[in-house]
């Protein structure tokens, strides 16, 4: 018998340290060479590591949510034959052969304690089970579901009582399969409002989980947003003519080509506009009193995934035309939510945009995605009756753009004036191409 060693990959040039997220497989398991045997994560990108050899695995390294010096041993094989031990450290470029099984996430600096490689754990049977689809398995009686924001609106819309949902994720957690699986077999009929004669009971559950992954990641990135100086601006732009052409244009495509939404449009807009006010297209480095302002505009798209809050990155925006953008970003979304988005996808973003449109809202307070200097927040688009010049009543249809600023940086006045161009822009689509 021989022993293969497998060490923390190197999966990132400056990365000294990786976190441990999931584990596929425990002390005593015999599993075949290429294998997903755990999945860990930098602050660029989750990477699951397969192995290269087959055997048993006769030691682990590190449980669900430490960090794990990058070179340092994390798992254990026996093999059979009577060669000397032997290891392997994944390269960055074997682990990202295949953009499969590369999922990126933010771009925020993690920071955490560091486990030694000599602190080693041997996880018992409560190892968290693996990141893969398992048999689904319902909430337990008075806990909450676990599940995205996406998840959740999709659940609201088809009236779905996401705690009779079975969730084959992690801890159970909902995945949008599942809902669709549910809703498929019939579920549809267990829905939020439930039989007349329902018996209203104290509910008495409470369910604790450690914070770890993209979660954490999205919380101190968060923090550390929340300490910048902003300011937001709310501007009501009516969209009744941009909303004519966007239906008009999408009429003329085939089903099967891609559909322009709302974002193309705004995207165009802010090209236009930042020319004027290229300080909100940049990022800001506080520590080192430096701001680096952009030619190009490499446009972030907040998207709500299973696995938590990412922002794909159209690049060089001012490059492509509405189609193009929205073919982009309909790929990029996709492949977002699919957890198979690259790093270059998911980084380098220099302004973002999100919307809550769909599920609704007024006002937003966007957050910034540091180091940029402007996030732009749509709401939702809502009908009105309104006078035009003649004094008759006429719908028109009206949206906010809730936007926040780095106020070290982008003063009030110029942030004013950026949204008002945008929204001259939107209400006047031709001049958009002109």
């Amino acid at each position: 018998m021989a022993e293969h060693t497998i060490k923390m990959p190197d999966v990132g040039e400056g990365v000294v340290e990786a976190e441990i997220v999931t584990w596929h497989v425990k002390v005593g398991d015999v599993i075949e060479e290429d294998q997903d045997v755990v999945d860990v994560m930098t602050d660029k990108a989750t990477v699951e590591i397969p192995s290269p050899v087959s055997g048993k695995v006769v030691r682990l390294t590190g449980d669900a949510g430490d960090m794990i010096p990058v070179g340092s041993e994390i798992l254990v094989i026996e093999t059979d034959g009577d060669a000397a031990s032997s290891e392997t450290v994944n390269t960055a470029e074997q682990t990202a052969a295949d953009d499969s099984k590369t999922k990126d996430e933010s771009s925020s600096k993690a920071t955490g304690p560091t486990r030694s490689a000599e602190q080693t754990t041997v996880p018992t049977e409560t190892t968290p089970a693996p990141a893969k689809r398992s048999a689904p398995t319902p909430a337990a009686s008075g806990t909450k579901a676990l599940a995205s924001p996406a998840v959740r609106q999709r659940a609201l819309e088809l009236d779905i009582e996401l705690s009779t949902v079975p969730g084959s994720g992690p801890a159970g957690r909902i995945l949008r399969q599942d809902l669709d699986d549910f809703v498929a077999a019939g579920g549809r009929m267990a829905s939020k409002s439930g039989p007349s004669s329902a018996v209203l009971k104290k509910q008495t559950g409470q369910t604790e989980r450690k914070i770890i992954g993209l979660r954490r990641k999205i919380a101190r990135n968060m923090e550390a947003a929340w300490a910048t100086p902003l300011i937001t601006y709310v501007e009501e732009i009516d969209v009744t003519e941009i909303e004519s052409l966007r239906q008009h244009l999408n009429a003329q495509r085939a089903d099967e080509q891609p559909k322009l939404t709302l974002i193309p449009f705004l995207g165009r807009a802010l090209i236009r506009a930042l020319a004027d006010i290229p300080q909100a297209n940049a990022h800001y480095f506080p520590d080192e009193d430096r701001l680096i302002e952009f030619d190009g505009v490499h446009l972030g798209i907040a998207t709500a995934t299973d696995n938590g809050l990412v922002v794909p990155v159209l690049h060089h925006a001012e490059a492509m035309d509405i189609w193009e953008m929205a073919g982009t970003l309909a790929d990029l979304s996709k492949q977002a939510r699919d957890g198979k988005a690259s790093r270059e996808n998911l980084t380098g973003s220099t302004i973002t945009i999100t919307s809550l449109g769909a599920i609704g809202g007024l006002v937003t307070t966007p957050i910034l995605n540091p180091p940029e200097t402007s996030i732009i927040g749509v709401n939702k688009i809502s009908e009105r009756a309104v006078l035009d010049g003649a004094g008759r009543v006429t719908p028109r249809k009206f949206m906010n753009l809730s936007s926040s600023f780095d106020h070290r940086i982008v003063d009030g006045y110029d942030a004013a004036m950026l949204i008002q161009k945008v929204r001259q822009l939107l209400e006047h689509p031709a001049t958009l191409f002109m």
